[in-house]
């Protein structure tokens, strides 16, 4: 399966050893060979960096440790292909339009009813690739756009986690089914189960979460100026696998999280 990796701050920072920590995992003998891909959010809009290749000593990943945009949000994966071929087609974060502002997705799983997630075969968003992330993605966004909302705006917070509440529930009911979802505002965060090398079966932590203290931000990511006075910096990271000895939390399976600037404002467990 695949590895996430995400970032939410109260400033722009940049990721630096927390991004050489996931592309140390893609080195073989991981599975996680097949491409990589970081989408750095910069307003409405996203920095997208992908490739193919393996990330592990990928020139381009060693460029953004050292250059890549500064930004209060950072969604990014290593992938193990399990449906679909290696392509760039099918290597995310897959990201779609939606109300003037980008929509960008990560999953690590394996769905293996599809037909079960991808109902709206003739709507807005149709997949290019053949991966079931992106199947489950344009589903997803289908459903966002048809809440209720003012013209150019995002619906409410609350209605968007119902929405991938449910949404969450039907890819459980097709495999196990982790991802990161941002639309510009928030970035959102499922946990459910995953493949555990160690004993070999699927179960829970699937993602883990380092919440950093306002005074101490260590050098998983790196501030891209230093906040004003007072007004100090707060980082949360999420990942697959802890990145570091810091205390990771583990996450419980059916938790979902809403983060805004380096804080959760909704959860919901199911």
């Amino acid at each position: 399966m695949c590895e996430l990796l995400a970032m939410s701050c109260r400033h722009p920072a940049r990721l630096t050893f927390s991004l050489a920590a996931l592309a140390h995992r893609a080195r073989l003998p991981s599975r996680n060979q097949d491409g990589w891909g970081l989408a750095y959010y910069q307003g409405p809009d996203v920095a997208l960096y992908r490739d193919t290749t393996s990330a592990d000593h990928h020139p381009l990943v060693d460029w953004l440790m050292q250059h890549g945009p500064a930004t209060q949000t950072a969604i990014g994966y290593i992938r193990h292909s399990t449906q679909g071929e290696i392509s760039l087609a099918n290597t995310g974060p897959f990201i779609r339009e939606l109300n003037g502002r980008i929509h960008t997705f990560v999953h690590n799983g394996n769905l293996r009813h599809p037909d079960k997630v991808r109902t709206l075969r003739d709507g807005r968003f149709q997949p290019i690739g053949e991966t079931d992330s992106e199947r489950a993605f344009c589903e997803l966004l289908e459903n966002m756009a048809a809440l209720p909302k003012g013209e150019g705006e995002l619906a409410s917070l609350e209605a968007r986690m119902v929405v991938l509440s449910d949404m969450a529930r039907q890819f459980r009911d097709c495999g196990p089914s982790n991802f990161l979802y941002g639309d510009g505002d928030a970035l959102f965060v499922h946990a459910d189960q995953r493949y555990q090398d160690a004993v070999g079966v699927i179960s829970p932590p699937a993602l883990h979460m380092f919440e950093c203290s306002a005074d101490e931000i260590p050098g998983l990511v790196c501030d891209a100026e230093p906040p004003l006075t007072g007004d100090v910096q707060r980082v949360i990271l999420l990942a697959t696998v802890p990145l570091s000895d810091h205390p990771w939390q583990a996450m419980d399976r059916g938790q979902l999280l809403a983060l805004r600037d380096g804080v959760v404002v909704a959860q919901a467990s199911q």
